[in-house]
């Protein structure tokens, strides 16, 4: 029974890699994912907002970086370094320009790859136990929840090109 329990949970961590790979880059069955919403969106589009006090796209992307960042750390329990933008959850951004915004999708990029190796090398059998300093969360809601996350930001992205009239992402 142990053998097959071990198994199965081996098993769960080649799931959880495909949901946050179809959550952020791949053809998803549900639509576009993150990176294809942003294919195309010229840093203009990506600072304009739909109403004062709302996020721009720009701000997303850089807010889903930041918490694939946060997940990691989380998976980890390792406290150096920084994200590379200044501020936390959603971040200070500098003045809007096509390099800072290509710069803003490279980090989140790097911080998806980063949080898939962590993802891929975690041990399968911690998946159901406490994070470290966290009581009520696992890796594994935190794994499902950066998907999760992925997504509900996707379809804002989404909304906010259509109320600029831009074509969707396919």
């Amino acid at each position: 029974m142990t053998r097959k329990k071990k198994s199965s949970s081996a098993g769960e961590i080649g799931v959880l890699l495909h949901v946050i790979d179809e959550a952020y880059g791949s053809s998803a069955w549900h639509g576009t994912a993150l990176k294809g919403s942003l294919r195309g969106v010229t840093a203009r589009q990506a600072a304009w907002r739909p109403a004062p006090g709302r996020h721009s796209i720009r701000e997303l992307a850089a807010h889903a970086a930041y918490w694939k960042f946060a997940v990691r750390r989380r998976l980890t329990g390792d406290k150096s370094g920084s994200f590379p933008l200044p501020g936390s959850n959603w971040l200070d951004l500098p003045p809007v320009s096509e390099k800072a915004w290509r710069a803003e999708r490279e980090i989140l990029d790097r911080e998806h790859r980063a949080l898939r190796a962590v993802v891929a090398a975690f041990a399968p059998g911690r998946l159901r136990s406490p994070l470290p300093g966290m009581r009520d969360r696992t890796a594994l809601r935190e794994i499902a929840g950066i998907a999760l996350h992925d997504v509900y930001h996707t379809g804002q992205i989404q909304l906010v090109k259509a109320l600029q009239g831009k074509p969707r992402a396919r």
